[in-house]
């Protein structure tokens, strides 16, 4: 639909940069993107309608990006980015911060006008992880955080971010085990 690499390939080629990188001591980034509140146009202007919206928003996106780095359609309404070279984890929040600059200017598509954002979140190679479903992960998580922190914004990974999925999960996994042993008394 957008022209853009899909999640496959994406998957490929961070294979591949962390396998090359490892040697060359090289700093990567993967930015994980959510376009925020993006359902509302599929269930309100219908699918079609979303879909020109995707594509435009792909091309404002690649447009940004350097030769050699990697945009993807992730699924849906989440896109990846493989920044392959960056000095300091201030390339990264510099990226983020213009692809969320660049949607300032509202999408016109067909007669309608759209107003979007979006969260980001941001993991580095080697400093977050050294293989890609974790850094992949780990972005996906910085994304959450994102969204949770009022969304149009970006957001880098941390260990306190996993640490805090990590007991989300258990205190939602003991509290289901709770409820079907009958264990809890009013």
């Amino acid at each position: 639909l957008t022209g853009l690499v899909n999640r496959s390939l994406f998957l490929e080629r961070l294979t591949q940069l962390t396998k090359q990188r490892k040697q060359l001591g090289v700093r990567s980034a993967i930015l994980f993107i959510d376009l925020d509140h993006f359902k509302e146009i599929n269930d309100t202007k219908g699918h079609s309608i979303g879909d020109q919206v995707l594509i435009v928003v792909a091309q404002r996106l690649n447009d940004l990006l350097r030769k050699g780095d990697t945009l993807a359609r992730f699924g849906g309404d989440e896109f990846t980015v493989l920044l392959e070279s960056i000095k300091s984890p201030i390339d990264a929040s510099n990226v983020a911060q213009a692809m969320i600059n660049v949607l300032k200017e509202p999408l016109l598509i067909s007669h309608y006008q759209f107003y979007l954002t979006m969260s980001i979140g941001i993991t580095i190679y080697p400093d977050d992880g050294e293989d890609p479903e974790s850094l992949l992960r780990f972005a996906d998580t910085a994304m959450y955080k994102a969204k949770e922190n009022g969304r149009n914004s970006f957001e880098f990974y941390t260990k306190e971010l996993s640490r805090k999925a990590f007991e989300r999960v258990l205190l939602e996994n003991n509290l289901r085990r709770a409820i079907a042993n009958n264990e809890f008394v009013l």
